[in-house]
């Protein structure tokens, strides 16, 4: 029961940061890209490569694991928001705007993952 409260609470913690991010990176926005969820999902992938290369050296007990990674990342990445920012791209006609969101958002997540793992195993 600990494990799921532990949850409960990083991806409660993760989803309020998701939407205030949002909310300020998306306000006054002049673009169609969707900057608030790109950021949201790439720091996410930073954060959780960090976690994992923690909790691999046994510097992250399981508790802690379960609250930032599987929690906190999980509420403050979102794929849902991602696929439905794509789907609206694409029926607005902006279809290379949408493919460079995918191509980018992949890459770039594949980055940040690498550049996390990085940078925890230096610490």
């Amino acid at each position: 029961m600990k494990q799921i409260v532990l949850v409960f609470l990083g991806g409660g913690l993760g989803t309020i940061c998701r939407y205030a991010l949002g909310k300020w990176l998306n306000s006054g926005s002049q673009t169609d890209f969707p900057l608030g969820t790109f950021s949201a999902n790439i720091l996410a992938c930073l954060l959780l490569g960090y976690f994992i290369s923690m909790f691999s050296k046994n510097e992250m007990d399981l508790g802690w694991s379960l609250f930032l990674a599987t929690g906190f990342c999980g509420g403050f990445s979102t794929f849902s928001t991602f696929a439905l920012e794509k789907f609206n791209l694409f029926a607005s006609g902006n279809h290379f705007l949408a493919l460079s969101y995918i191509g980018i958002s992949l890459l770039a997540g594949l980055v940040a993952i690498y550049i996390g793992i990085k940078i925890g195993t230096f610490s």
